[in-house]
Order: C-alpha cells, then structure tokens, then sequence
C-alpha cells in the first residue's frame, strides 16, 4: 500500500518507533531503505564457492534474500533492532573453555530460545505501531527467513561487519542478536554505519580454530564449529575433530578476542540467564542424558533443535578431545550401538583418541595465537538507545 503520510508525522513515528523498542529492551534500533545491491553479488559468490556447506536454505530463496520486496511484496523500509544476550553473572566464558573435562557453549545459547522471546517483542512493538497506523503492513523475522539481517543492520546504522562477519558497534560489542520488522511505510532514514571498525586488526582470524575465516568478513561455514556443531547433520571431518576441542554447541572464539567486545553491554533479560549450570557444565553429566532428559531440559532451548543424535555426536567429539580418563573410556564405550551409526563412529573415534598418549592441553587463559582475550566491561547500559551516528 502506498502511504501518503506528511514527512513530519513519519518522523514523529520513527521517533516513537525507538522509543517503544528501548522499552521493550532492545538495545537499538535503525531504519534503512531496501537497496542491498551492493551486497547481492558477495553473497552469491559466496553461495557459488560453497562456504554454505549443506545449508541448502541459504541458496532455495534465490534473491528475495537480497532484495526483500521480493520476499514481501510492498516493503519499503526495513526497522533493525538489536538484543544483547551476553549474561555478566554466568561462568567466566574463558575459564570454561580452557576446562577440558568442561562443556563449552556458546553464550547465546545458555538460556532460554531467543527467537521465541524476540518474536513476542516484535509483534508487541508492531501492535504499538499498528495502534497508531491501522494501515501499515508489517512482517517480522528473527533468524528465522531469507533476510540478509548484518547487511542491513549496517544500513540501519546499527554497526559494522567485521572481519568476523559479525556486525560489531563500538560501543556495544558484538554479543547481541538481530531482528527485523519489514514495513511499507516510507519512514525517514537513519544514517549507515560506513567506518570499518577493525583496521589492522587481524585477531579473530588468527584465532579462529578451524581457520574458517578465509577472509575479511567471509566464513567458510563447512570449517567453521558453529556450523559443524548445529547445521551440519553428518559426519564432522577428521581433520577438524581435535580442533574443535571441547565445543559442544557453537564457538565464540571469534568474539572472545575481538577487542570492541570490552564495550559490550550486558544482558537485560532473565530468560538470557543460563539453565541447568549450561555455563559450567561437565562434559561427563551432559554425556549421561538420555534423550527424554535432552529433550526435557532443553524444552524452550534454541539446543534442542540438533536432536540428540547430533547433541552426543558433539559430545563425543569433545571427550576425545579431553585428556586421557578412564571414567571417559567407560562412558564411550557404554553408548556404543545405543543411537545411530553416525554416532557410533565418532565414539570410535574418540575412543581411539583416547587410548594414545598426548601431551597435556594448553590451559593457560590466553589465546592460542592472538594477542589476548577481552572480556566485557559490563557497565550499566546507558538510559537512551545506543544508535548513533556512524561518525
């Protein structure tokens, strides 16, 4: 529908917008047009040298992904909002994944299923709007559609993609998610975020365990943990087993060096609080669930969707990786022919990584190859939404 709204009533509306999105806790909010012309050839490259693994949902929706009229017909302006997740009173991020005999997850990931919590926000924040102007078509997505989201949070004014291919603010990190509200009502634009913020900085690159970052801002997803340990259904590649050491679900490790994460801002919502000690866990208890406790516990958990064959193929990955341990022996070898096949063979694996003798692991709270971990400030967030100026 083509709105006639007087531009100083969108701009009252725009105003409004942010000031609803802050009160329903979302740390920012931007407004972009739809033009990601600039973007749709990178992504397809992308697609075209198979950095998307088997993660054919990236390639089914051809360019309504990059071109989201196409996705919803009449979409005019696009409403970026971010959440922060990063929760200040779980276990230390680092200690845990220099531990082991410990589970590592990423932090996202420890609470409750953001997509349930942020999706109720939005249609909340779309209510007010609709209050307002009964007209206005609106669309919501978290995560969860073919919407190019890191693209247009930059558009939005929301930060810059890193080298990571995060979209990184600094003065708010990267531990945040994004969502997005398409509109057809032509609301003013909000100015891009066009400084690069990493400069020299090559931290996240050298660090990444699998070298999945092949370069600047491009992922190689079939080398990347988080890919293996949640999208990818099959058998992981011998060869990035022992790199994968004792992550679970997720890697962070890219975030975990990235020095605009001192500024990040802590998490607001109790639902972001880890369950079930997920924060400090030992591999061993978690290897124990069966998969009515897997699927009790994880009940509203965004783990719950890789089922609990990938869930035990992940945890046996980890415990061979962990140092040489009897009762570790004892728990592979007591699930074998219990699951699948797929699982059966990464317990051999394990099993077979166990009985040779390494040397111990590093266990010292520094990183690998980069300079050194930044762990959040965690200062009180500020009392107006952090959209600034990308100046």
């Amino acid at each position: 529908m083509n709105h006639s709204l007087p531009p100083t009533t969108l701009a009252e509306l725009s105003r409004h917008i942010k000031q609803w999105a802050q009160q329903l806790g979302f740390a920012d909010c931007g407004i972009c047009d739809i033009d990601l012309s600039r973007h749709e050839n990178d992504y397809f490259n992308w697609i075209n040298l198979g950095y998307h693994g088997e993660m054919q949902y990236m390639v089914q929706h051809g360019t309504k992904r990059t071109r989201p009229a196409e996705l919803i017909p009449g979409t005019r302006r696009v409403i970026s909002l971010r959440m922060n997740y990063f929760e200040q009173q779980a276990q230390d991020a680092i200690t845990q994944l220099k531990s082991p005999h410990h589970a590592y997850i990423s932090r996202y990931a420890l609470g409750r299923d953001y997509h349930k919590l942020i999706r109720q926000r939005l249609k909340q924040l779309c209510q007010r709007i609709a209050e307002h102007y009964p007209q206005a078509a609106q669309r919501i997505f978290v995560d969860s559609a073919p919407v190019l989201e890191r693209p247009l949070a930059q558009k939005a004014g929301l930060g810059f993609i890193g080298k990571n291919s995060l979209l990184i603010h600094p003065r708010a990190g990267s531990w945040f998610f994004l969502a997005e509200i398409y509109t057809d009502l032509a609301l003013p634009l909000d100015p891009p975020f066009e400084k690069q913020g990493c400069g020299p900085c090559r931290a996240c690159l050298v660090e990444c365990p699998t070298q999945a970052i092949v370069a600047d801002g491009q992922v190689d997803a079939r080398r990347c943990i988080s890919y293996l340990t949640i999208e990818h259904p099959g058998t992981i590649p011998i060869e990035l087993r022992t790199l994968m050491g004792n992550r679970i679900y997720g890697c962070d490790d890219c975030q975990l060096v990235c020095p605009w994460n001192r500024f990040s801002q802590p998490n607001q919502e109790p639902d972001f609080t880890p369950r079930h000690e997920l924060d400090s866990a030992h591999l061993l208890d978690l290897f124990a669930w069966s998969e009515c406790q897997f699927n009790r516990r994880f009940e509203g958990s965004p783990i719950r969707r890789i089922g609990y064959q990938r869930w035990q193929r992940n945890l046996a990955v980890a415990l061979g990786n962990a140092p040489n341990d009897t009762q570790i022996q004892r728990a592979l070898k007591q699930q074998l022919g219990k699951i699948s096949p797929l699982v059966d063979e990464h317990l051999q694996w394990a099993l077979a990584q166990q009985a040779q003798k390494r040397p111990a692991p590093n266990l010292e709270l520094k990183p690998l190859h980069a300079a050194k971990y930044y762990r959040p400030r965690l200062s009180k967030p500020t009392t107006a939404a952090i959209h600034c100026d990308a100046t």
